[in-house]
């Protein structure tokens, strides 16, 4: 069967499904509900399906027209990276663009970020996806990885947004009760609150020192997590030393809830964005890109604090 539709087509019903609606529909498109409901039925028909169950007030999508919504999305994207490709990335951010990265992360700076970047840009659609693992980009998919570390995945390309390190922490109460760690390797005989972190080995930290130098121990401690709020709410509560990012602890540090541990030692942990395509290639990573690094290294409310 060969099957013959305009895709001006398939966005009216793109958008009157997103709408639930044909007169809104219409009005987005400055045109009237009649040719809405026009162009919807020649789709139909061309398709041999049923789009949607209508209503006088208001339309639902059919389970066949849910189908091709996904469809359609799909082919949507084929076109916009088409057009990218052929035009270099030099068009104008559009389309949807999928980012991953971690909880807190997100949550704190990357969320209220890409909020800032969609007013920017009203014609590119965004997810974010909180994981606590390592993401494949290319089978799920993603087009940006925000993530805490390098990326050593050879066939990605790998951008900084900003430097960063993590930092030895404990509550006071910890420290008064177990006392102070004089060198790293004493770290092992002390409770060590864990973070299962998705970019490396559980329970292993490699420091770097005053003079360059690395060190490496293997910690341990009767509470671990794969959530670093949990990991830090821990910590203050005094069940042992904490390794987190300066930024995810700066606030407790300034009110004193946690302390340094061994100041002179630190593990680098910078942020580093993530994607299979060269910015040069793909305006929507390009300008994410660029504003993530703008957004988390300048004095507003989003930026890391160091």
């Amino acid at each position: 069967m060969s099957l013959k539709f305009h895709l001006d087509d398939l966005r009216v019903f793109c958008l009157a499904a997103r709408k639930a609606s044909f007169a809104a529909a219409a009005t987005e498109l400055g045109t009237s509900p009649a040719f809405v409901s026009k162009r919807i039925a020649i789709l139909e028909k061309s398709l041999g399906v049923t789009l949607f169950h209508r209503a006088a007030r208001r339309v639902t999508v059919t389970d066949d027209g849910e189908r091709v919504y996904a469809s359609a999305q799909q082919i949507f994207e084929g076109v916009d990276h088409m057009a990218e490709t052929v035009a270099g990335g030099r068009l104008d951010p559009r389309g949807l663009l999928r980012v991953t990265t971690s909880a807190r992360l997100g949550r704190k700076h990357i969320a209220p970020a890409l909020s800032l970047l969609a007013k920017r840009y009203p014609a590119l659609d965004i997810t974010l996806d909180a994981v606590d693992r390592r993401v494949d980009l290319i089978s799920e998919n993603v087009d940006l990885d925000v993530r805490v570390g390098e990326v050593d995945e050879p066939h990605l390309v790998a951008t900084r947004i900003a430097a960063s390190e993590r930092l030895l922490c404990a509550a006071p109460a910890y420290l008064e009760r177990r006392g102070a760690p004089a060198t790293v390797a004493e770290l092992s005989r002390h409770d060590c609150v864990v973070l299962r972190d998705r970019n490396q080995a559980f329970g292993v930290w490699r420091l770097t020192g005053p003079g360059g130098g690395s060190e490496k121990v293997k910690v341990s401690g009767r509470l671990s997590s794969n959530n670093s709020e949990m990991v830090r709410g821990w910590g203050k509560d005094g069940h042992g030393i904490l390794l987190q990012g300066r930024w995810d602890v700066h606030e407790d540090l300034r009110a004193g809830r946690l302390v340094p541990v061994l100041p002179e030692w630190h593990q680098p942990a910078d942020i580093w964005a993530a994607s299979s395509v060269r910015l040069s290639h793909s305006a929507k990573v390009r300008v994410c890109v660029q504003f993530l690094q703008e957004q988390l290294n300048g004095e507003g409310p989003f930026a890391l604090r160091r």
